[in-house]
């Protein structure tokens, strides 16, 4: 167990815990006022052998996992092993587990608490899907990676993410700043994941007609409205997607999902339940 600089215990790598306790019943006694000296003093000993007794009792186990939000779901939080570790957010499917399961990124501003504060990991957990939000390096509770400097590095990074997490019909959603890091593993490991949502993704302009032609896998493009720059900018590139929809957001901007979350649960969730 790792204890947390903010407060919070959180377990590292893939397994899962279980919480557990003691309850301790501490029950008065009425002492009469016409016992004799020596009865009070063996009942005094009696009481200060029980509180020795008591202190010394193994305490319950480190907790591991705690309540947010909606008291039904359970957000575990941990690092990936090894010698870059990810922290990570993660809930459980509340009913039967859906096929796939969903990878949240994070742009510039935010990171993997954001998904928590939106409500959209625990939405995901009441509808049927395992969801894990990352803080990439240098952001929330990841320390910089020397793996991010390069394009290679971060690709390689997010495919061992998945792997140590055992993520299986990845799902990725990449907003903005994430791009980085989702579209080197598209172009590489396309064939690992079973959708991709891009919402106003950087670094499209790094990739060729031609490789986006190649990519398979089922896409939707996100974007806001009032998003005038990258969203038209990376819009322009995964149109050469060959599997995709586009939705765009009114009256919303470059963080689209904050800006109107409704609507954004509303179509993940739509394409999410219809993938195949």
């Amino acid at each position: 167990m790792v204890a947390g600089t903010f407060g919070c215990w959180f377990r590292v790598g893939g397994a899962r815990p279980a919480v557990a306790g003691r309850v301790f019943s501490i029950i008065p006694t009425v002492v009469q006022t016409s016992m004799s000296r020596s009865q009070i003093a063996l009942l005094g000993l009696g009481l200060l052998l029980m509180l020795l007794l008591y202190v010394g009792l193994p305490g319950p186990p480190e907790q591991t996992a705690w309540l947010w939000g909606d008291p039904n779901v359970t957000i575990l939080a941990g690092l990936t092993p090894g010698n870059s570790p990810i922290f990570y957010r993660e809930v459980l499917p509340l009913h039967r587990a859906r096929r796939v399961e969903v990878v949240l990124l994070h742009g510039k501003a935010f990171n993997s608490h954001t998904w928590e504060q939106l409500g959209t990991l625990q939405l995901l957990a009441r509808r049927g899907y395992r969801a894990v939000a990352l803080d990439l390096p240098g952001f929330g509770n990841s320390a910089p990676s020397k793996e991010a400097i390069t394009e290679a590095g971060r690709a390689e990074l997010l495919e061992r993410v998945l792997r140590d997490l055992e993520v299986r019909n990845a799902v990725l959603v990449s907003p903005s700043l994430s791009g980085h890091y989702a579209l080197p593993f598209l172009m590489r490991h396309h064939h690992q994941l079973h959708g991709f949502v891009p919402i106003a993704p950087a670094s499209t302009q790094n990739y060729t007609q031609e490789q986006f032609w190649a990519v398979k896998t089922p896409t939707l493009i996100l974007y806001g409205e009032l998003d005038r720059v990258l969203a038209r900018e990376s819009l322009r590139q995964l149109r050469h997607l060959p599997n995709h929809s586009v939705v765009k957001l009114h009256d919303a901007g470059h963080a689209c999902y904050l800006h109107k979350p409704k609507d954004f649960h509303l179509v993940l969730l739509t394409f999410l339940d219809h993938l195949p």
